[in-house]
């Protein structure tokens, strides 16, 4: 984001006509806008479209908290455009009877205008750099000529089909599990976890092609859940074993943990509470290697490391922030680390191997709000992803490293320097959602991302990542 000047300033009856302002030096930079930067009159934030690759938007009748990309058919990974996803969403309506489970598609996700000129020039590039100049071959392979522009840069499109399963009480998180995709978990404000399975809301949706039939987008499906568990207070804390398939964990704000074991029958045993935290559990994260052990976040401060053949106590535990730790991720390419992210904006990384001596190997406080997710990107071990309540959802590499030389031989003359105190790992920023709750990277589609926020779900491929 940029920042420059526009629109009019208001007064209260002014009696003469306010000074002109002095003209801009044509040759200068904008400046470079960070959260909790304050805005002059006038001033408005400069939206890049070029940025992304893809870019659609959508929403629900009610806001959501929560949502999940469900592994697909479709294969991974994959890049070519157009693209097609599956997610489940959970909504927060206005009465608990009026909530649901959104089983979504979004098809037709296409090439942004720019993504596409982008890619007419690297083909063009290639093509001389083979020993010709590209320019007709280029043009039929994107599909038209320099003097057809318009149809170049046309755009498809996203469709959204929705299947939508009744859900008593608003959704406070949703997960679906890794092994089976259509196996759904909700924890709900009415203090209860429920298990679904929404397999045929998928195979419709799956066989579901062209624009949605009349009617199905609003219709509401009655479905009896698989399992019911009540907790002693509502929670938001969910998680689903990657390595022991059907087994989850919840956590509540009474400060208990329950893991439960899929059983031959269909439903779930759920264990004794895991007690041990002295605050609301807010986030808990299964080892992506180890089938015993998972790490829990908490209002208490700690991060708390499980396993569950020693359930009366933690193996470890540290003091993560100076405030609630909202959320945690576990890298899955380099199991050793961990991120957190805490009420106090800030991110963290700590290393498991020391994690008992307490020292973090990363720490940004780019954030000007409570940090609402993090997650690990599944194919790039260096790379995360934080959303905040200051409206922003920020890209990190911690493979960066900040060289001013290069930085300013790159830069065109238009563009702004980054400032000194930007962190070199910031790789990218999205914004423009209202009240951004959680984010996820699809787990087959590089570089593509899903945000959720009080104003709707965002779907975007920012175009460096």
């Amino acid at each position: 984001m940029v920042r420059k000047k526009g629109g009019v300033k208001k007064g209260k009856g002014p009696t003469r006509p306010p000074k002109p302002e002095p003209m801009e030096d044509a040759a200068q930079k904008p400046s470079v806008w960070l959260p909790g930067d304050a805005m002059e009159d006038g001033e408005t934030l400069q939206y890049d479209p070029t940025v992304y690759d893809c870019m659609s938007t959508l929403t629900l009748d009610w806001p959501s908290l929560s949502f999940d990309l469900l592994r697909d058919h479709l294969g991974a990974p994959r890049t070519a455009f157009p693209h097609t996803l599956f997610m489940v969403s959970g909504t927060q309506a206005a009465t608990a009877k009026q909530n649901y489970l959104a089983v979504m598609k979004v098809d037709h996700l296409g090439h942004s205008k720019a993504a596409a000129r982008r890619q007419k020039e690297a083909e063009k590039a290639a093509a001389a750099a083979a020993g010709g100049d590209g320019s007709d071959s280029d043009d039929d392979m994107i599909g038209g000529s320099d003097d057809d522009s318009d149809a170049e840069d046309e755009e498809e499109t996203a469709q959204l089909h929705v299947r939508k399963v009744a859900h008593t009480g608003g959704i406070n998180r949703v997960r679906s599990c890794p092994q089976q995709p259509h196996i759904v978990a909700s924890w709900a404000d009415t203090a209860q976890v429920q298990v679904w399975d929404l397999s045929t809301q998928l195979a419709e949706l799956k066989d579901e092609a062209g624009a949605p039939p009349a009617g199905s987008q609003g219709k509401v499906h009655k479905v009896n859940a698989r399992h019911v568990h009540t907790h002693s207070s509502e929670g938001y804390a969910l998680d689903w074993s990657p390595v022991a398939a059907g087994r989850l964990a919840s956590g509540d704000c009474r400060a208990r943990i329950h893991v439960w074991e899929p059983t031959q029958a269909g439903k779930w045993a759920v264990g004794s509470p895991y007690k041990g935290h002295e605050a609301s559990v807010e986030d808990l994260q299964w080892s992506p290697t180890e089938e015993t052990v998972f790490a829990s976040a908490s209002v208490d401060k700690t991060i708390r490391i499980w396993d569950t053949r020693e359930q009366s106590k933690a193996m470890l535990s540290v003091k993560a922030h100076d405030a609630d730790v909202n959320v945690v991720s576990w890298n899955r390419s380099t199991t050793y680390m961990l991120a957190s992210g805490g009420d106090d904006g800030v991110l963290r990384v700590w290393d498991l191997r020391q994690l008992a001596e307490g020292a973090f190997v990363a720490n940004f406080a780019y954030h000007r709000g409570p940090i609402t997710s993090v997650e690990w990107c599944p194919y790039e071990a260096s790379m995360l992803a934080t959303s905040s309540s200051d409206n922003q959802l920020a890209v990190w590499d911690l493979a960066l490293e900040r060289d001013p030389e290069e930085e300013a031989a790159l830069a065109p003359e238009s563009n702004a320097l980054a400032p000194d105190n930007l962190p070199p790992q910031l790789l990218f920023v999205h914004s423009g959602q209202t009240d951004m709750k959680e984010m996820h990277w699809h787990p087959q589609i590089n570089g593509m991302m899903v945000s959720t926020a009080a104003d709707g779900i965002g779907i975007f491929k920012p175009y460096n990542v």
